[in-house]
This record gives structure tokens, sequence and C-alpha cells, in this order.
């Protein structure tokens, strides 16, 4: 398993982001006036003639970049000179990228199970609490497990890591994280993103090489088990530095799997020769430290 082999050359899409929630406010508007169109990250000028959206000497039809169900984005690729829904199918699942409102980091949505918290917390400040509970700091080096759409690795950079390594098993996320405006500075030069499955790949990381360690895996199912396993834990503590500390994303406790879950998770990271310090309440999750 040659780890360079894997590396993985983001390609973030350039474009326009349209919501049911822009929609809304630009209901009975006419003539020019500033607008967001990625999703809250900037707002360009923007003009309403009838039924068209013009920006930078794009026309829009309004009616035709209307998304499909309310809380689906619609990209428009200014490259392409096309509009669509940044949502993907295949045999067995559905993937989109789900707005939670005009100007929050959006969401990703696999079968109906969104990747991030939406209720009390956006997507965005989701990660900012994961990123804080595992105490990253200037010039750590970061392995954020499965980057999804990247957030936490977004957000280690921006507390100061010096460089990220994170993992995305599924071609069809990193597909979606391309069209997110979110997800845009995982093409940064401090971040390297590795096409594969981190259970199979850890073994290829150097002993001792990082500081900090994000895991936010998936649910626990049959098909993630190996994600909350002993063997795997057991690299992860292989390739933290001594006093490294790890941030292990668990869910509410008493959904999907109840304690007997968290007990589990505590356990084999305890056996695996991490010390658990607490729970973090705000986070959703265990931290732990490496103490030799």
């Amino acid at each position: 398993m040659v780890l360079e082999e894997r590396r993985y050359a983001f390609n973030p899409i350039k474009g326009y982001w349209i919501t049911s929630f822009l929609l809304k406010g630009l209901e009975n508007r006419s003539g020019c006036f500033e607008a967001t169109l990625d999703l809250g990250l900037s707002r360009s000028t923007v003009c309403i003639e009838g039924r068209a959206l013009r920006v930078d000497g794009v026309s829009l039809d309004l009616d035709n970049i209307a998304p499909s169900e309310e809380d689906r984005v619609v990209i428009y690729e200014t490259a392409r000179d096309v509009a669509y829904e940044v949502a993907r199918y295949t045999p067995t699942s559905f993937y989109k990228l789900k707005a939670v409102a005009l100007d929050k980091a959006p969401t990703l949505e696999i079968n109906g199970i969104h990747m991030h918290r939406i209720t009390g917390v956006d997507p965005w400040k989701d990660a900012l609490l994961k990123v804080r509970a595992a105490g990253i700091t200037r010039n750590n080096f970061v392995l954020d497990t499965c980057m999804g759409l990247g957030y936490t690795a977004i957000a280690s950079l921006m507390r100061g890591a010096k460089w990220v390594y994170t993992f995305e098993v599924d071609e069809n996320v990193v597909w979606i994280a391309e069209r997110n405006p979110w997800s845009r500075k995982l093409g940064s030069t401090n971040v390297s993103i590795f096409l594969g499955d981190v259970v199979e790949y850890v073994h290829s990381l150097p002993d001792a090489y990082f500081d900090r360690v994000i895991h936010d895996p998936p649910r626990f199912t049959k098909s993630t088990g190996s994600l909350y396993g002993l063997e795997f834990y057991r690299e992860l503590y292989r390739v933290m530095k001594p006093r490294g500390k790890l941030f292990h994303y668990t869910g509410e406790p008493h959904r999907h799997g109840g304690p007997s879950i968290l007990k589990g998770i505590k356990r084999r990271l305890e056996e695996a020769g991490l010390r658990v310090l607490y729970y973090d309440e705000d986070a959703l999750g265990y931290v732990a430290v490496k103490y030799y």
C-alpha cells in the first residue's frame, strides 16, 4: 500500500450557488443590490431584471435555477455555463449538499442522514467545536481521519495547524465537496487529501508524527465498525506524538445505540494506550491524550 498513490488533487469548482433561502429573499425585488451567491462567504452586487438575475455579466433565469426541493443547492458553473443541483445518485445511495440557511455552511446528506449537527448548531460551528476540543494550536500536524466536506480540516488550518492529512473513502463525497463553496480551502497546499479507507492506509503513516488527531467517523454500524475498533485505535495511538491529543466524535450518548456504545469506545481507546480525559458535552465526543 503506497500512500502517495492515493493522494488527491482537490479541484474546487467556481460558480454561483442558489438556494430556496436566496430565492425567497429575491421575491418582489428589483434593481441592483448586494446578495450572497456562495452561501454567506461573500457578497456580490446583483441586479434583478424581470425574471433574470444578473451578476458579473452573467444572466441567470430565476425560473430555471430554482432548486427542486427546499433544502437543495443549485450551482451555476461559470466555466461551463451550466447549472445543476449538487446531488448524486448511485445504485445504493443518494448524496446531496443540504442548505440549512441563507448564509450558513451546508451539510452533506447521504441517504437521508446528514453528516453534521444542524439542530441548535450549524455545520460550521459543529466543526469549530470539534477542533477546539482537539486543542489544535499553531504549527500542529493534524490527522483528520474522515474528510467529508472538510470543515474540520479547514478549521484546523484556521487555528494555526501547519499541515493536515485527511482521508476520504467515498469519491462521491469528494465530488460534492468540490462543489461546495465552504470546502474550497481543501485546495490549500497545507492539506494532503488521500482518497481511500483510513483504516487501511493508516498503517502507512509514520510513528509519532501527529500532534493532534480528529476522529469524526460516520455513525456506528456494521459497515463502519472498523473505524471504532481496537486495532484502528492502536494505529491512531502509534501515529500520535507523546503528549498528543485526540478528539473522538461519538454523537449524542442516548441516541443511535445508547450509552453501551460510548462505554465500548472509551474502553477500547484506553486499551489502545490512550488516557481518556473527559467527554466534551459541547463537541459530543471523547478527549484523550497519549502520555508516552
